[in-house]
């Protein structure tokens, strides 16, 4: 199991100047005495401000001037001298800093001054905002801090100079990582206050407070009609610190350096779409103070640390500053998640070390598994278990017969004959096993297994199963060939050369698989395709246990009501196939009837990046018993089946999916005489309207600066900045039209807004060799 949460206690510069009072000889800093405490606690580490207020100070007196007078001229000549020095050799003072020891900031993750204000309106404060910051960071790194907490961005207008700023950082450090502190959501986002204007010569920098708070996001105000603002919900105002996020981070060009702080300070929105998609984002800290502990809460699967705050403020008045940390570990301990990774036989037990890494699918036609692959692939009792299940009632259903042949094509070691056999047992029928393997390997453990177990109930066959020749037809044939998206390791092609051997009325299992795709965003599954920087890694499907993810589509038919499921399906294969026209051996003449197509619409409810494709499957083995790895069906087809994990298929370049969107994925299945490949591509587009006017609504949507209309226009256009969820209420029916009255008709079309490269075209990068 992986470790634990780390939990570190959250100080503020008062809190460093009480312990300084408390200082005694055995500690030699007042910050080493907090570490000492902190770790009595249960706290892993310390969080503290690395400057103090008298830096905060000599930096407002040289760098904020006063609008200039007679009397204050010379004052502010001095003033300017002493900030162009400071410019030119930025430095500390002694007493404005917190740390200054190497023993002081091992444990420490250090909080960059929070008044700092790199995405100001004011360029001047803006410019030395990051001199300031280079001169924290540059301080940072002497002490060999691991690790320094930014403020947030406050400014949506100038959050490019924020990110550009954080950039340079990133540039000019090798070793230390930066985490941005942003709030989950903010609920005043759409209505800010209202600040006073900065006079032309004169800059002011907001006041600090005593302990880190929450931030406000100051963002462009708009106007939404009546009706719509008293019947929105919070959530439709959380995507401002999401977007100011992916912003920074992709100026940043994904620098796995610059990481998460999330705080939890608000309360949590109910919409879990809300939360999934902070999911996908490297989340490397929590800031959870002290006040949420009003509620349960829950455990979290990235392990990452979590920063308490206001622990020693006697907020509760019982258990202590221990308490919290003993309550988030028993939360985490007893969480879903952690009790499924320690239970042997889940799948999160399995996949410990797997999760959100990148494997290349197997090529079983072109190459020969090792022994040790198929023992990983054995350990999976529900396949198994699932397969004989198949096999028993494909006997049981089977007409009388004194003589039942069965084939197990891609035999490997021996599993499916095994489970077979004890399918024949269990049936008390008459049947014989044909085994046919072209892994000359394997074949020899094939050769043991029939000495020493199955004598001769059992005939081998040595050779592919597109070529050898069995004495006589079979009636049931079994392969287990399939991969993570059905036929993505050559399932369809195989059979065909199988299907041969089957009796006109014979039964195939498995009897069908379907494909099936949704949007997902993963900042760590596109940095870890783009690692070697060639368009191969970019246009390559992996397999991928999947974590640190978020789907992006959801349910219904959308605004327009013409998008799909959240997870669809491409296409299906069924066995024994009919339709291919074959020579005299049985064997197709080409495999153009093994090439398919789909294109696929997804609804957005909430905006996001699109940083690939989840491709999932399901196959039907024989009657009711399959096999499934569909989110949504592989509990109750195949619960904790270990054997495949989902496919991935990356972008090149990251998408931004607006709230409300439709995204229309088309993706191919193409072969020539030598291969198979997937090409994919998408388009992503915003739905519009052309809706008869109400009386009863035609002063919302005629006034100026309407937030869904244009004065101009009757089409009416869905905020990409408000969630699908909240844009249009749930209003009932009898809301919508006055009784004994029809709801007006619209019409929905749609604007294209982006679109993908077409990835793989050709094969170019990834195939499937025949």
């Amino acid at each position: 199991m992986a470790d634990a949460a780390s939990l570190a206690s959250c100080f503020t510069f008062d809190d460093i100047s009480q312990a300084s009072a408390r200082t005694d000889g055995s500690d030699k800093t007042p910050v080493l005495k907090l570490i000492r405490e902190s770790h009595a606690k249960g706290y892993d580490f310390v969080c503290l401000p690395l400057t103090t207020p008298k830096w905060r100070e000599r930096w407002r007196n040289m760098c904020i001037v006063p609008s200039a007078s007679a009397n204050d001229t010379d004052e502010n000549a001095t003033a300017e001298q002493q900030a162009e020095a400071w410019r030119k050799a930025p430095s500390f003072l002694h007493e404005e800093v917190t740390i200054s020891r190497l023993d002081e900031a091992v444990p420490v993750l250090v909080m960059v001054s929070d008044w700092l204000q790199l995405d100001s309106t004011d360029d001047w404060v803006r410019h030395d905002s990051e001199i300031a910051l280079r001169q924290e960071v540059a301080y940072a790194s002497y002490l060999n801090v691991q690790t320094v907490i930014l403020p947030p961005p406050r400014h949506r207008s100038q959050v490019a100079s924020y990110a550009r700023a954080i950039n340079e950082c990133l540039k000019s450090t090798t070793y230390m990582n930066f985490s941005i502190r942003l709030p989950i959501y903010d609920p005043a986002a759409f209505q800010p206050k209202e600040s006073p204007p900065i006079p032309p010569s004169a800059t002011s920098v907001s006041s600090t407070p005593s302990a880190p708070s929450t931030p406000k996001i100051v963002t462009p105000r708009i106007s939404t009609s009546k009706s719509l603002k008293a019947a929105r919900a919070p959530e439709g105002e959380i995507n401002a610190t999401w977007e100011m996020w992916d912003i920074i981070r992709t100026l940043c060009d994904y620098n796995t350096r610059l990481t998460l702080t999330l705080d939890l300070t608000p309360p949590l929105p109910s919409n879990a779409g809300i939360l999934n998609r902070w999911m996908a984002e490297p989340v490397h800290h929590i800031f959870l103070p002290a006040s949420t502990f009003i509620a349960n809460v829950k455990g979290y699967p990235h392990h990452p640390i979590i920063i308490m705050s206001g622990v020693s403020s006697g907020l509760h008045t019982k258990g202590g500053e221990s308490a919290y940390a003993q309550y988030v570990r028993h939360v985490e301990k007893t969480s879903s998640a952690v009790q499924a990774a320690m239970t042997a036989g889940t799948v999160e037990h399995f996949a410990q070390g797997y999760q959100d890494y990148l494997q290349n699918p197997l090529q079983p036609l072109m190459d020969n598994l090792q022994s040790i692959t198929y023992q990983t692939f054995e350990q999976d009792p529900v396949k198994y278990r699932n397969y004989e299940e198949a096999v028993y009632h494909a006997l049981m259903d089977w007409p009388d017969s004194d003589h039942i042949v069965i084939c197990v094509a891609g035999a490997g070691r021996g599993p499916l004959v095994e489970r077979s056999l004890t399918a024949i047992k269990r049936s008390g029928r008459s049947a014989f096993v044909y085994a046919v393997e072209k892994n000359p390997n394997a074949f020899v453990t094939l050769q043991g297994r029939k000495q020493n177990e199955w004598g001769d109930s059992v005939q081998l066959f040595f050779g592919d199963m597109r070529h050898v020749e069995l004495p006589e037809q079979v009636d049931i044939l079994i392969t287990e060939l399939l991969g993570s998206f059905g036929d993505n390791e050559l399932s369809p092609e195989c059979l065909d050369g199988a299907t041969r051997f089957l009796k006109p009325d014979g039964i195939s299992i498995p009897s069908s698989y379907s494909a099936h795709l949704a949007p997902l965003s993963s900042s760590k599954l596109f940095n870890n395709a783009r690692i070697s920087r060639e368009i191969k890694g970019m246009e390559t499907p992996y397999v991928v246990m999947f974590q640190n993810v978020n789907i992006l589509s959801g349910d219904g038919g959308g605004v327009s009501g013409r998008c799909g499921r959240k997870i669809q399906q491409c296409w299906e294969f069924e066995h024994p196939r009919k339709d291919a026209t074959v020579d005299e051996r049985g064997l197709p003449l080409t495999n153009s009837h093994n090439v398919r197509s789909a294109k696929l619409s997804f609804h957005i409810p909430h905006s996001g990046i699109m940083h690939g494709l989840a491709g999932y499957f399901e196959a039907v083995l024989y009657g009711h018993v399959g096999l499934s790895i569909h989110p949504h069906s592989k509990d109750r087809v195949s619960k904790d089946m270990l054997s495949w994990f989902p496919l991935f298929f990356p972008f090149k370049e990251p998408l931004y999916l607006p709230s409300n969107s439709e995204l229309h994925v088309s993706i191919w299945r193409l072969t020539n005489e030598r291969q198979v490949w997937y090409e994919w591509y998408a388009e992503l587009f915003l739905p519009v309207f052309n809706a008869p006017s109400s009386p009863e609504h035609s002063e919302d949507t005629s006034g100026d600066g309407s937030f869904f209309t244009c004065t101009s226009s009757h089409v009416a256009v869905p905020s990409p900045v408000i969630d699908a969820v909240d844009a249009f209420p749930s209003l009932e029916r009898s809301e919508l039209r006055k009784s004994g009255e029809e709801s007006p008709r619209s019409t929905a079309g749609v604007i294209k807004i982006g679109q993908t490269s077409l990835h793989n075209p050709g094969g170019r990068s990834s195939w499937i060799g025949l």
